[in-house]
């Protein structure tokens, strides 16, 4: 007997995993990255997290298909910020669904917790959840089953529903505990989990989609950096440490070119390839004045990695460039 596990690399659904698991069922722990899961690259922790409970890792990258169907016309809309969550695990479940029969699987797993989240997570909202994917009562939830209706896996004995769980509740002293009865180490502590969820993250998606269509590409430029939006609509991001720098340098977007400063220890930025000269001078004084240099000197700012190099000086008052960040 074989199990999908929705699995988001977080203590919920690697417990969940676990309390299956432990009766015998194979278990496919599918990470599905719509592109919002998060900064850096979690796989690592996320197979770690697998290789503990003997669950088998997989990975689906839905990314086009979420923008497309989901995003920007949720049927349940959106939480508190840019977050579709019902609809998002609805689909997730969906697509999931349709892998069983390839992946030879019997039913779906997710380590929700009734009442955990107020919004995508009580009670009425996994109902919703299962019947945007066409679940069919496959779906197990092993962490709140004994507060949930009794599913196909319970009810055929294909799983012991007294060795299942009745947690609810925001809480998670009864996952800590289990997590160490099971001797599960190097988890992740309680967080959001999606950037969608975030107040600043949702600014800088509604700020983007009023001035350009949201593509794949132009996912991971919204992950760091602070924010400028200038005068005539181009988009100006600088660097704020090593972490920010590392990622804008991964950017591989056509809609950006790259700036960086010689002389001075400089952040990198990216400023929008359709920016006006005005706006050009602007983000060139905008990034020397996030450095140390010197208010009276010139420096060379190299774009593109040096295609063209320009010269400009700091402005002398450095909150000048803050009227126009996001």
């Amino acid at each position: 007997m074989k199990a999908i596990a929705l699995f988001s690399g977080g203590l919920d659904s690697t417990l969940a995993m676990k309390l299956v698991i432990d009766q015998g069922i194979d278990v496919i722990a599918l990470y599905v990255n719509i592109g919002f899961g998060s900064t850096r690259d979690r796989r690592e922790h996320m197979v770690n997290m697998c290789n503990q409970v003997g669950a088998e890792f997989l990975e689906i990258d839905i990314r086009e298909q979420f923008l497309r169907d989901i995003l920007f016309s949720p049927k349940h809309g959106y939480g508190k910020n840019f977050n579709p969550c019902i609809d998002c695990h609805g689909n997730m479940f969906k697509i999931a669904k349709s892998m069983m029969s390839e992946l030879g699987a019997s039913f779906l797993i997710s380590g929700e917790v009734a009442g955990q989240r107020p919004m995508s997570q009580n009670i009425k909202a996994l109902k919703v959840v299962g019947d945007l994917a066409d679940s069919e009562n496959l779906l197990l939830r092993p962490l709140s089953a004994k507060l949930l209706s009794i599913s196909i896996p319970e009810e055929r004995g294909w799983v012991n529903r007294e060795k299942l769980l009745d947690i609810s509740g925001r809480s998670r002293e009864k996952q800590l505990k289990l997590a160490e009865e099971f001797g599960l180490v190097d988890f992740e502590p309680p967080a959001g989990g999606c950037l969608l969820t975030e107040p600043y993250f949702a600014k800088k998606m509604r700020d983007f989609v009023k001035f350009d269509q949201l593509e794949v590409e132009d996912i991971d430029s919204l992950k760091f950096g602070r924010h400028f939006r200038l005068k005539d609509g181009a988009k100006l991001i600088i660097g704020r440490n090593l972490d920010d720098n590392s990622g804008l340098q991964s950017v591989k977007s056509s809609k950006f070119s790259s700036l960086e400063a010689v002389g001075v220890k400089s952040p990198f930025a990216l400023i929008s390839s359709s920016a006006s000269e005005d706006e050009l001078n602007f983000a060139l004084q905008t990034l020397l004045s996030y450095t140390k240099a010197d208010i009276d000197q010139e420096y060379k700012i190299l774009f593109n990695g040096g295609e063209r190099e320009y010269f400009a000086k700091p402005f002398k008052n450095r909150e000048n460039p803050r009227e126009f960040a996001i």
